[in-house]
């Protein structure tokens, strides 16, 4: 029989894209978590037990490493400052204590790559993670310990911290440790590790740096992102006045990360944090491709929206294809900004009946709302080089995967349930727009219009909130338009048109 593994923080970034794994490596996974409602929509909840505990709670923690052969630590306080680190002791050694009753046979832990200097030099949240691996080991149960420093992949705290500064900022003014040396790894293969970890020989019980294959600086990752996002270059002037407090408000102003977050990576950062020995490399070899480099790392990390995969929000997504893919446990912040406008309308046309009047949109049939601003936004597209609303459409009444509809293209359609349009238009970012169509119980549809616009660098942000005032005059009547011609209304439709 397959070893069973407990998996701790299954909410959280790591621990949510480790599950599968481990099932796809034909393990039998258990999840342990406070809200096992928040699972329920992920397409592996019906294939791993579920035990609710708390870390806090040493009771729970022992009815939930029953029978466990291998315990995944991926815990991690939010506490600040010196409550930081007599939480986190806390918290691993009745993780320690449960197991050990339990007789588990391994512990795989996820840390922070430290530098090499005395604990007490550290910061308080570097110094709690190496303590953590301590405490863990001191239980007398083998233990792996992973230690890792920037993680590349959509929802990772330092990647988002990354990813908001640089899109949003063109040029800024930085503290000096932007220049701090690091060693970022891609999600891809921190899951590797810890999948493998699972068999590391009893003997082995110890710490392993992990890392990718490069060593660069904080100022270069942000000159690579902008390179590899298609961003022009960045402007950064390192400078020494800002602490690591006041680079903390400074990162919450500019990021959604929270600051509680946002300050002990700061604090972290004034060293270099670069693998000190590859050891890991004797019991897990490298894939024969290799590790993965930063570039492709990030590539991965944002192809989630160069794939138009915008049936998912960064917040609440379906299951991703790859680890560096948003989970719908990922918190709000996560995955970069992705602007919406929601608006439904119910109806007592069909499915059927609405489907026919969406699928007609655009071309000589018109937008159903605001043909004005239509055709000036059309105009505009021209004057900059765009192909404008001169395309029209092949069929005036039917569409295909691929189908030209003025400056949009056909980049979905499921009828009679989804039809969705990629803007060909210029400008700073990435748009869609989106039409679902769904049966209201005993008769009837209810039609959801949704604009997504994925912003490009900071003039995207102000693209979006320039336009977003004519999206009242347009989007509001548009869904309107569409229920009255599903409804049998023409002259009301064609009244908005």
């Amino acid at each position: 029989m397959s070893k069973l593994c407990l998996v701790t923080g299954a909410t959280g970034y790591v621990g949510g894209r480790l599950i599968p794994r481990l099932l796809e490596a034909g393990r039998r996974v258990r999840v342990m978590v406070r809200h096992p409602e928040r699972l329920r929509d992920m397409p592996w909840y019906d294939d791993v037990e579920v035990a609710v505990a708390d870390a806090g709670d040493i009771d729970s923690l022992i009815s939930a490493l029953v029978d466990v052969d291998v315990a995944y630590y991926l815990l991690h306080s939010l506490q600040h400052g010196q409550e930081l680190e007599t939480e986190e002791r806390r918290l691993a050694r009745n993780f320690a204590n449960a197991a050990r009753i339990n007789n588990v046979s391994r512990i795989v832990y996820l840390g922070g790559l430290a530098p090499d200097i005395p604990l007490g030099k550290m910061s308080p949240h570097m110094r709690s993670r190496v303590e953590v691996g301590e405490t863990l080991r001191a239980s007398g149960i083998p233990v792996a310990e992973l230690r890792a420093a920037v993680i590349i992949g959509s929802g990772s705290a330092s990647f988002e911290m990354l990813r908001y500064l640089t899109e949003r900022l063109p040029a800024m003014i930085t503290p000096r440790w932007v220049r701090t040396k690091t060693q970022p790894i891609a999600v891809r293969d921190v899951l590797r590790y810890l999948v493998r970890a699972a068999d590391l020989p009893p003997e082995v019980s110890r710490s392993f740096d992990i890392g990718g294959p490069e060593v660069i600086s904080y100022e270069n990752m942000m000159h690579r992102y902008a390179a590899v996002a298609g961003l022009p270059k960045r402007v950064i002037l390192p400078i020494n006045l800002l602490s690591p407090g006041l680079s903390s408000h400074w990162v919450g102003l500019v990021t959604p990360v929270p600051r509680r977050l946002a300050k002990p990576l700061v604090q972290s950062l004034r060293h270099n944090s670069v693998c000190l020995e590859n050891d890991i490399k004797r019991w897990i070899p490298d894939p024969p491709e290799g590790l993965m480099g930063f570039d492709q790392a990030v590539s991965l990390a944002l192809q989630r929206v160069r794939d138009a995969d915008v049936a998912t929000r960064w917040s609440s997504a379906s299951y991703p294809g790859t680890p560096s893919d948003p989970l719908p446990t990922d918190p709000d912040w996560a995955g970069g900004t992705l602007y919406t406008d929601v608006r439904t309308v119910e109806s007592s046309a069909s499915p059927a009946e609405m489907w026919r009047a969406v699928e007609r949109i655009g071309g000589d049939h018109g937008w159903y709302s605001a043909s004005f601003l239509w055709e000036v936004r059309g105009l505009m597209d021209r004057l900059a080089g765009g192909v404008g609303l001169r395309r029209g459409r092949r069929d005036p009444d039917q569409l295909l995967v691929g189908d030209c509809v003025d400056f949009w293209r056909v980049e979905e359609r499921q009828p009679p349930h989804l039809l969705r349009l990629r803007a060909e238009m210029k400008m700073p970012g990435l748009a869609w727009l989106e039409f679902t169509i769904t049966e209201k119980p005993g008769g009837g549809s209810v039609l959801q219009q949704r604009a997504v616009f994925y912003p490009h660098g900071l003039t995207g942000h102000g693209y979006w909130w320039s336009v977003a005032p004519f999206h009242r005059f347009v989007f509001p009547g548009m869904a309107a338009h569409v229920v009255a011609e599903a409804e049998g209304h023409p002259m009301l439709a064609a009244a908005g048109s």
